[in-house]
């Protein structure tokens, strides 16, 4: 009763009619070449590393190569910040170690280059002014 009020009756004798010449028209159409196949296979894994690449390594190597070049460029005089969070004056510097000045005794205190986490920018107003 529903399919008569429908008509989905003769739709669906139509489609059943119309599908049976086709169908070795669509096997033919679905043969696909080994070379698209892989590019559909590999594709993927393919997009997946290039944005790996772009969100994570090429904005790690950037900071690893500014570190670098900050640690390069240390100088007696620059006010640095450690990662222990010590803060401090650096007097001397020397192959894999740096002299620092810390507090307001200026106690010495040596650390490896590789331990200091930045320099900082700081600027005396007047000569009476100290950094410890």
């Amino acid at each position: 009763m529903l399919e008569s009020i429908l008509g989905l009756g003769s739709a669906v004798a139509e489609g059943a009619a119309a599908a049976a010449p086709t169908a070795a028209a669509t096997a033919a159409a679905q043969e696909v070449s080994p070379v698209v196949s892989l590019l559909f296979t590999f594709g993927p894994l393919v997009l997946v590393f290039v944005i790996f690449w772009f969100m994570m390594i090429r904005p790690q190597r950037k900071k690893d190569k500014q570190v670098k070049e900050m640690l390069n460029n240390l100088k007696a005089g620059d006010r640095i910040c450690t990662i222990g969070g010590i803060y401090g004056t650096i007097t001397g510097v020397q192959d894999d170690t740096v002299k620092l000045s810390v507090g307001r005794d200026n106690t010495a205190m040596v650390v490896a280059r590789w331990a200091i986490r930045s320099v900082e920018e700081v600027q005396i107003e007047n000569d009476a002014q100290e950094l410890n």
